[in-house]
This record gives C-alpha cells, structure tokens and sequence, in this order.
C-alpha cells in the first residue's frame, strides 16, 4: 500500500511498528536506514494532516463568530 493512501490512524499505526522493528529486532544497517526514511515520510505526512486538520477547524470556528 502506497505510503500516500494510508489514512492518518494506520500511519501512526506504521510508525509504532517500526519503531518496535528499531528496539527489538535489530535490523542490519540498510534496514535500519530505509526503516528510518519510511518513518520520516510518515511522521511528515502526520504533521501535515494534522496541521491542516487545525487550519480548517479554525477557519470553520471563525465562521461561526
């Protein structure tokens, strides 16, 4: 599944699983860094929703006053 099509909720889902990937299994180095560039794009991904998730409830808010 393209990292694009996840929704908010199985992203985050991903990044527990990577970082329990990280802890616990060890991976070798080139694991390690595409583990690692995988969560940062999801982590980026995150951070945009959520940021405009705000800007939209705001603007529906300032609507109401």
């Amino acid at each position: 599944m393209s990292k694009s099509k996840l929704t908010y909720k199985e992203s985050l889902e991903r990044i527990e699983a990577i970082v329990d990937i990280i802890e616990n299994q060890q991976p070798d180095i080139d694991d390690l860094s595409n583990l690692v560039k995988e969560a940062t794009t999801l982590i980026k991904d995150c951070k945009l929703r959520l940021k405009n998730t705000e800007e939209t409830l705001n603007s529906s808010l300032e609507n109401l006053e």
